[in-house]
């Protein structure tokens, strides 16, 4: 099993962002196999919409760094570890933007980054950066297309729906071919149906806490897993090469106990092979996190 971290950018956490690096640094050392960061905007006082089926948005939200700019830090300061985004919300951003972003990272970190990519679910989100809710999925649906061709052709053209790129001479490339692993975020039946037809991989989530001692997530984590690759397969798709990242969500109760039998039971039940546990709702400080990063290790490392 492979495990990694948030790296500090929500909450108390993105109060002092002149320990992200030391974090960074300090995660690697002891172990850690990854590095994340998620792509939150804003904390609405009133959301139309709550946070992960709640109608509230967490506190935590209302503080964020900016995710491209930790990933650049992360990558100047480490040698080893992967660098993830679960998730950059796609449709948010032109897609030659973003392109330019991502592969920016991917060469500063030397072939190191992990690309997840969604579509958020917050409408006042979608709302300040002037793109229509209602089109995310097509337009998540062209960023692929911007990505693919971003990184595997030159010149580089695209005209889409919503988006256009006049042919353009790009030489800077990934570090490796075809480019940056992709892996998305889904849970509707159209969105998934998506991830089996043009993902690398899927990033599935697991809840940890007090509240969610009722439910068998990991169960239900398997049984969708095993149907994914079997549309992969469908497809046309190599489902042996068709990856799942469990991102680990404990809330502010959960022990490090919980947050390791979570992980294990990821990989015996489900075969999940990579997960990465959010700390932003357990870590005050850079040293709280690494402690943390530290005994989860040691307790996933036990058994």
């Amino acid at each position: 099993m492979r495990v990694g971290f948030t790296l500090p950018q929500f909450g108390d956490l993105a109060h002092h962002p002149q320990h992200v690096t030391r974090f960074a640094q300090q995660a690697e050392a002891l172990g850690a196999d990854s590095l994340w960061v998620g792509d939150r905007l804003l904390a609405p006082v009133d959301p139309k919409v709550g946070y992960a089926g709640t109608d509230v948005i967490p506190p935590e939200f209302r503080s964020a760094l900016d995710p491209f700019a930790l990933l650049a830090a992360a990558a100047a300061v480490t040698e080893r570890v992967q660098l993830g985004t679960n998730v950059i919300n796609a449709p948010w951003y032109a897609p030659a933007l973003l392109a330019r972003s991502l592969t920016s990272v991917d060469l500063l970190s030397a072939g190191r980054l992990l690309v997840g990519l969604g579509t958020g679910w917050s409408p006042e989100e979608y709302e300040t950066t002037g793109i229509p809710m209602a089109e995310r999925g097509r337009r998540l649906d062209e960023c692929l297309d911007v990505l693919t061709a971003w990184w595997t052709t030159n010149p580089v053209e695209y005209r889409g729906e919503h988006w256009t790129v006049p042919a353009s001479h790009i030489d800077l490339k990934p570090a490796g071919r075809p480019g940056p692993p992709v892996y998305l975020g889904a849970f509707a039946p159209a969105a998934l149906a998506r991830v089996a037809r043009r993902a690398d991989g899927w990033l599935p989530i697991a809840l940890v806490g007090a509240k969610y001692a009722g439910t068998d997530q990991i169960a239900a984590l398997a049984r969708n897993l095993a149907g994914l690759r079997e549309t992969v397969e469908r497809e046309g798709r190599d489902p042996a090469r068709f990856g799942a990242i469990l991102r680990v969500n404990p809330d502010a109760d959960a022990s490090v106990e919980d947050i390791a039998a979570t992980i294990t039971r990821a990989e015996r039940e489900a075969g999940v092979e990579h997960c990465f546990v959010e700390l932003s709702y357990l870590a005050k400080d850079a040293d709280q996190a690494l402690d943390l990063a530290g005994r989860v290790l040691e307790s996933v490392r036990a058994g």
